[in-house]
């Protein structure tokens, strides 16, 4: 009997000791619920997950401030250091931001199996944006613009999400003027290609198209679409085009002339049908429905500076470049890489270009 209860009261000291409890000892149980009952209020009030959401709360406050005290240090000591962190800090947003929206749309595209040229209009834009970069995005990584001129670099070297206001409106006004040489050589290759056509009454409308454009008129949209017919063959189709003509175009779009023809071919008719269905979006969405930023960087894609142009104006110009895309088929859509010189190279007044 002794020994019975000597076995049991050292079992209940270990039970107590290591917190363990067994069914067989109803001590144990009764211990075990208490420090349970005892720390609940606490557990309620302050579970781990709460905990961490305050510590994270504290710890990015804290970084704000801190950050926000940087900056008005840099902005009052430091005016042209501040301009760079700042374009810096906030491109590194923008960009990240971008890619969020790229990783949505192309979840989007993976599991709706949805196609491109179904997508919406600003969908569309921002994987163009992404998988076409214009001129001045990166071929030697993220560079600002102001580290560039510091060191001799050319503004090739930066991607516009590290652009000042100031250097969006200089480089695309840089890059517009290297567009603008190669006005000319289009139309003068365009008119050469005009006696290579049969029909002679399409002939004498090509013609008078291009002198028109030569001697700084400003074409009417009925008389571009009077001669759609003859860029669905040769020798005004993309695939038909002569190099001379190919290398042109493709400074038009920013794309590099070095290559050989049926390369440069290719990516033609790739950026023409791609122009061709965000025409499409575009329609279906309304030129109206644009910001203004949207704006100036559809008619900047489509070969206009919207820079200098009034807001009414640029609509005016976008809704004729969408007039024709729309009256336009697919196997046409070498007219559309033309119209970046027939309804730009003047527009509104601007002289002609000899």
């Amino acid at each position: 009997m002794a020994l019975s209860c000597s076995r049991l009261c050292s079992r209940l000291s270990l039970t107590r000791l290591s917190g363990l409890s067994t069914s067989r000892i109803t001590n144990g149980f009764y211990v075990q619920d208490v420090s349970c009952q005892s720390r609940l209020p606490l557990c309620r009030h302050y579970t781990s997950s709460k905990v961490r959401r305050g510590i994270g709360r504290y710890v990015s406050s804290r970084l704000q401030w801190a950050n926000a005290k940087y900056e008005g240090f840099l902005k009052g000591d430091f005016p042209r250091f501040f301009l760079l962190y700042h374009t810096f800090v906030e491109g590194f947003k923008v960009l990240f931001q971008d890619a969020r929206d790229v990783k949505r749309i192309k979840t989007k595209m993976l599991v709706n199996g949805v196609k491109f040229h179904n997508l919406q209009y600003r969908e569309m834009e921002k994987l163009r944006q992404v998988s076409r970069p214009n001129k001045g995005h990166p071929t030697c990584g993220y560079i600002h613009s102001s580290l560039c001129k510091l060191l001799g670099f050319s503004p090739d070297l930066l991607i516009p999400h590290f652009w000042t206001p100031r250097q969006q409106l200089e480089f695309r006004r840089l890059y517009h003027s290297y567009r603008t040489q190669h006005h000319q050589p289009v139309l003068r290759e365009l008119e050469y290609a005009s006696h290579q056509i049969k029909n002679s009454h399409l002939q004498g409308l090509l013609k008078n198209l291009c002198t028109k454009v030569q001697s700084g008129g400003n074409p009417k949209v009925s008389e571009v679409l009077a001669v759609k017919s003859l860029f669905s063959g040769a020798p005004l189709a993309i695939n038909t085009m002569s190099n001379n003509q190919m290398r042109h175009i493709s400074a038009l779009l920013f794309l590099t002339p070095r290559l050989p023809g049926f390369l440069i071919g290719r990516r033609l008719n790739s950026h023409a049908l791609e122009l061709f269905q965000l025409d499409r979006a575009l329609s279906r969405l309304g030129p109206h429905q644009l910001s203004e930023s949207e704006l100036r960087q559809a008619c900047y894609v489509r070969g206009m500076n919207a820079d200098s142009l009034g807001t009414n104006q640029s609509r005016e110009w976008l809704s004729q470049w969408l007039q024709v895309s729309s009256a336009l088929k697919e196997s046409e859509v070498s007219l559309l890489l033309h119209c970046i010189v027939l309804l730009s190279a003047n527009y509104p007044s601007a002289p002609s270009h000899r």
